[in-house]
């Protein structure tokens, strides 16, 4: 495989590039989306909408409200003064491994993630929207209610066996994160009347396809968030595409020097075998000694020597003919070669 590592190459680019460029056209999407969205308040004119919409529902939707439980909220683990209506738990380990380069740096390992989420509407007044799977939101903004990291404290031992497996603790990391009760959220998505209860408005994933959010942001700062990870997204196609063109320009240029040099070696081998012809010619057209006629034909000169045994007794037309057996010895053939007998 002459150029195995260049398609490699080639091909991890190519699908970091698709990576990329799906994420680009993602954002790009969901920026469109986001700014031809409709704001609207919780109340009786959201309901009126819904109830003159087709099939009772509006496909995209933004509506901003006060997060209320429906039911007993949660308390937050670590401050008992604060509740919410979704909890977040992350415990991530921390540690520093060595390099190929034989650097030390820093990492971070997950090791668990919990929710738990009751079920919550975006309340105004005396009307109220209810959020259905807020989980599934592509932004669902939360506040940090603690974050707590445990440095650890090596042994002798800890330190010495880190030195030669390459990696060492640093510490643990436990993070609660809430949507806190009483907290002013934006939601965008598709805003239908319940099935169960046809006076209950209810906001969820948009079964079009479109993004769901649950933010904190106003529609401005997320579209502008939005629009910073598409800028970012289409910096990084532009290099792993630049670095694609180069690539295949490298294979493409090394195909076509290669091809050059066969055709060289092609033009090459055909003289050599004109002249080889023209002066096995001249020597057929010469009286031969019986000793130098080949024992196959009796016509032509003896032109090709058979290895192993070294017999050169026949010529280069009856060698097409000739694979196994040298016709003098019975020697098995392994090779031939040109032979000139003067």
């Amino acid at each position: 495989m002459e150029y195995l590592g260049e398609i490699i190459a080639f091909g991890i680019d190519t699908v970091v590039f698709a990576i990329c460029l799906k994420q680009y056209i993602y954002y790009k999407n969901s920026i469109e989306a986001v700014k031809s969205v409709e704001l609207h308040d919780i109340g009786s004119d959201l309901k009126n909408l819904i109830d003159n919409s087709l099939n009772n529902k509006i496909d995209y939707v933004a509506i901003k409200g006060i997060v209320k439980p429906l039911g007993e909220s949660l308390q937050s683990i670590n401050k008992k003064n604060v509740t919410g209506v979704i909890q977040k738990f992350t415990v991530s380990e921390h540690v520093i491994a060595r390099t190929s380069t034989g650097f030390w740096s820093t990492h971070e390992r997950i090791i668990q993630k919990l929710y738990r989420v009751v079920p919550f509407v975006l309340q105004k007044g005396w009307y109220s929207v209810e959020i259905i799977d807020p989980l599934s939101a592509d932004i669902l903004d939360l506040d940090i209610i603690s974050d707590n990291f445990e440095p650890s404290v090596p042994t002798f031992v800890d330190l010495v066996w880190g030195f030669f497996t390459g990696v060492r603790q640093r510490g643990i990391q436990s993070t609660e994160e809430m949507l806190r009760e009483n907290s002013s959220i934006t939601a965008i998505g598709e805003l239908s009347t319940s099935q169960n209860k046809s006076d209950t408005l209810i906001l969820q994933s948009p079964l079009n396809g479109s993004p769901f959010y649950i933010t904190s942001m106003s529609i401005t700062t997320l579209i502008r968030n939005l629009d910073d990870r598409k800028k970012l997204y289409r910096i990084f196609c532009v290099i792993s595409g630049a670095i694609g063109l180069l690539l295949g320009g490298i294979m493409v240029r090394r195909y076509w020097k290669n091809k050059q040099e066969q055709r060289l070696m092609e033009q090459l081998r055909q003289s050599l075998e004109t002249s080889r012809q023209e002066r096995r010619q001249r020597v057929r057209d010469r009286d031969l000694r019986e000793d130098q006629i080949c024992v196959v034909c009796n016509t032509n000169a003896r032109e090709i020597i058979l290895l192993p045994c070294g017999h050169v007794c026949i010529c280069e037309d009856c060698s097409a003919s000739i694979n196994n057996d040298c016709p003098i010895c019975r020697t098995k053939i392994t090779q031939r070669a040109a032979a000139y007998i003067v």
